[in-house]
């Protein structure tokens, strides 16, 4: 909620939830009936990113600021703020459809299609790490999913005991808790100094946002007038490390291109007259529209070739069935050498590439189906509740609804492919739909739009979780109930978190400017026939068409390569519509997380450092600790602010 109110920016946190797991139960092992596991590692970030994400899916971060800015020419009543028990319905009622909605496409697309989910991964090979196990995306040989079906005759074994498998040297048990000790003390201090900066930026705000561009300058030239300064938060550089390079330079350069090209062009050309801060009449404003137009041509143009590549693939169905039977046939021959013989190796009930857990461990057909219907009648007793038949009829709820399951379906594919979850464009892609069938709505716009994020962003999340318990061969149907108990949770602690800080600040504000807010706003009020500003429509064209041919080569074109450098248009839209200092921080990380990664993979008499041996994990726990230390004690300057402590 914190990062949401900031910059409309959420992330799964299923690397820090693993993380932060792990750390707490790690202690108490020894004590525990039932022992701390990958397995439960899964269950565990399963549920903490289905509470996590809630901020987003229920529109927190979005569309609920959004009605509350609406004017008198938006809607009759004007701004509609929620009540406490409103916004509960509300969250309540959108905590599940995306949630049934990924179940059934679970084995298509990671059990048959094996997308390769990266966050997913990701989180996997974090959870491998932690526990000490054999990375599961390298070789067949040492993945859990692969080493399996030597433990098929015996169901009762667990994670640990392929861990025992091999032998451990007294040694080796020294140098494990060595790192354990050094992974922990790295969390530790980078949670403490985070804090620290955070509790400090509120005592003397100056630090929070530092001309020193002004400085650069002799005050010449006021940079911080156009947004220009840097806020040296240590959680914006610990979600660049997280984020990765390419996203954050991608951003980078959204922020020169709107806030130092195109902002001083609109606003000295008189096509954004007014205070340069301005979402209505300044430059922001202005060149929100460039990033909206930006989003909607990535998100549109990646649905499609996603579309296109389904339907090829359909087409291609035979020659896939061959290529998995030759995949299956090498992956014996691999499991030979391990076994002894030909004839060891027929008499173990071998596990496929495209065979899935036991069928008690899976979410029951039955249950899938009327799960979904109870779901999508929840939501439209919810929506009609909070805001009647005249504001949002049940026909429209219910053909939202039917736009956020084939937006789902695509989105999840995007995401399965490039790690991208294309929300924010689904949802104005809804939101034309929706402007197309009930004109002149702006309110049922919004929520229309809303509803489809919810569905796209919630099938994400649990594509995402699936794959990790795929990966470490955990239960999905456990991890099912576990994003619906989280789902259902945060609907409540989301909704008294929204309004402890809405109490506390104003929103949006200075502290909070909740920017996806004026985005959904102006989309709304553009595809019901509002005017867009001055001589902005020419560069909305320009951009979208760059970007959407930008996505094409990128999709088509080699992975590796020279395509890694093709600017992301959701990231540049996002350094666009939040100002420069949102981005400065997050670069540093990037490049921060990029030279670490550099000093691991170098071959160098460094190798034996105690850190470059914990690995890429280090950088990534430093990162969670900057990130966790300025989320909690932002709830310290939240109680300090409403107290009205004094500060410089």
């Amino acid at each position: 909620m914190y990062f949401g109110l900031q910059t409309g920016w959420i992330s799964m946190m299923s690397l820090q939830a693993s993380l932060l797991g792990f750390a707490v139960f790690k202690p108490f092992q020894d004590t525990l009936i039932h022992k701390f596991g990958p397995r439960e590692n899964v269950y565990l970030q399963t549920v903490a990113v289905a509470t996590a994400t809630m901020p987003l899916a229920a529109g927190f971060v979005g569309i609920i600021p959004a009605l509350g800015q609406l004017t008198i020419d938006d809607h009759p009543s004007g701004p509609i703020i929620l009540s406490p028990w409103q916004l509960m319905l509300w969250s309540s009622g959108l905590s599940f459809i995306g949630v049934f909605f990924a179940v059934p496409l679970r084995k298509q697309t990671i059990i048959k299609e094996q997308l390769k989910f990266p966050s997913g991964t990701a989180t996997a090979q974090m959870i491998t790490l932690l526990h000490d196990l054999p990375d599961v995306t390298t070789s067949p040989n040492t993945t859990l999913r692969r080493r399996r079906v030597f433990l098929e005759p015996d169901e009762s074994h667990e994670l640990s005991d392929i861990q025992d498998m091999s032998p451990i040297e007294s040694s080796d048990e020294v140098s494990r808790n060595k790192a354990w000790s050094l992974k922990l003390g790295a969390l530790l201090a980078s949670f403490s100094v985070s804090s620290v900066y955070t509790l400090a930026s509120y005592f003397f705000p100056i630090i929070y946002a530092l001309p020193i561009f002004n400085w650069m300058t002799l005050n010449y030239v006021d940079f911080k007038a156009w947004e220009w300064y840097f806020t040296p938060s240590l959680s914006y550089i610990g979600q660049g490390i997280i984020m990765g390079l390419p996203t954050t330079l991608s951003m980078l350069l959204g922020a020169i291109v709107g806030w130092g090209i195109l902002s001083p062009i609109a606003h000295y050309s008189g096509w954004a007259p007014g205070p340069i801060g301005d979402w209505k009449t300044g430059s922001k404003g202005w060149i929100l529209w460039i990033s909206l137009g930006v989003m909607i041509s990535e998100s549109i143009v990646s649905l499609i070739v996603v579309l296109v590549k389904q339907l090829i693939s359909m087409t291609r169905k035979r020659t896939q069935t061959l290529d998995t039977i030759e995949n299956n046939i090498l992956q014996r021959e691999s499991l030979l050498g391990e076994v002894g013989s030909d004839d060891d190796i027929l008499s173990l009930p071998i596990k496929l590439v495209q065979d899935d857990v036991p069928k008690e461990q899976q979410v029951p057909h039955y249950m899938t189906v009327i799960g979904m219907i109870a779901s999508i009648v929840l939501c439209v007793i919810m929506v009609h509740i909070v805001f009647g038949s005249e504001v949002m009829p049940i026909w429209m709820t219910l053909l939202s609804i039917l736009f956020a399951m084939f937006l789902s379906i695509l989105g999840v594919r995007a995401l399965g492919e490039t790690d991208l979850n294309p929300v924010s464009g689904i949802g104005k892609v809804s939101q034309i739909l929706a402007g197309a069938i009930m004109p002149g709505a702006i309110v049922a716009n919004l929520i229309a739009g809303g509803i489809a994020e919810a569905g796209a962003q919630q099938a994400g999340d649990l594509m995402q979780d699936l794959k990790t318990g795929y990966l470490l061969d955990a239960s999905p149907k456990a991890q099912f109930y576990g994003q619906l108990i989280g789902s259902l949770f945060s609907s409540f602690v989301a909704t008294g978190a929204y309004l402890l800080y809405s109490t506390v600040y104003t929103i949006p504000g200075p502290e909070f400017p909740v920017p996806t807010a004026q985005v959904w706003l102006d989309m709304s009020r553009l595809v019901n026939g509002h005017d867009l500003p001055a001589h902005v429509f020419e560069f909305i064209i320009a951009f979208a068409v760059l970007f959407g041919v930008l996505v094409l080569i990128k999709e088509t074109g080699p992975e590796k390569g020279w395509c890694q450098f093709i600017p992301q248009g959701i990231a540049f839209a996002i350094g666009i519509y939040n100002p420069p200092s949102f981005t400065l921080a997050r670069v540093i990380g990037g490049l921060i997380g990029f030279y670490w990664e550099k000093y691991c993979d170098s071959d160098t008499n460094e190798m034996n450092t105690p850190y470059k041996k914990i690995g890429k994990v280090f950088i990534v726990i430093v990162a969670s600790g900057f990130v966790l230390g300025e989320g909690t004690f932002a709830i310290v300057n939240m109680l300090l602010h409403a107290m009205n402590v004094p500060h410089f």
